[in-house]
């Protein structure tokens, strides 16, 4: 069954998460992920959830994900991250 990363994302340093941007889709590929979704519009629907940046990766399982969010290339990619967004990250 598929499995899907969604990350809600605050970016605080536009220029620093650029390097981000170029390490994640790396590894996601490298894991079998798919993106679905990464930034653009919102539309909340219900509730006061109103994020400014969501992102879906699609993976062939739960297990691929968690491969993918263990692995050394997107390690790599958190490091580059640190200080320039703040995450939110789970997958289901």
């Amino acid at each position: 069954m598929s499995a899907y990363v969604i990350a809600q994302v605050e970016v605080t340093d536009p220029d620093k998460f650029g390097e981000y941007q170029k390490l994640a889709p790396i590894a996601a590929e490298k894991y079998g992920g798919r993106y679905l979704a990464r930034g653009g519009a919102t539309a909340p629907l219900e509730g006061n959830w109103d994020p400014s940046r969501v992102v879906i990766v699609e993976f062939r399982s739960l297990e691929q994900a968690k491969r993918f969010y263990d692995s050394p290339e997107y390690q790599q990619a958190k490091q580059a991250r640190s200080g320039a967004a703040d995450m939110k990250l789970i997958a289901v």
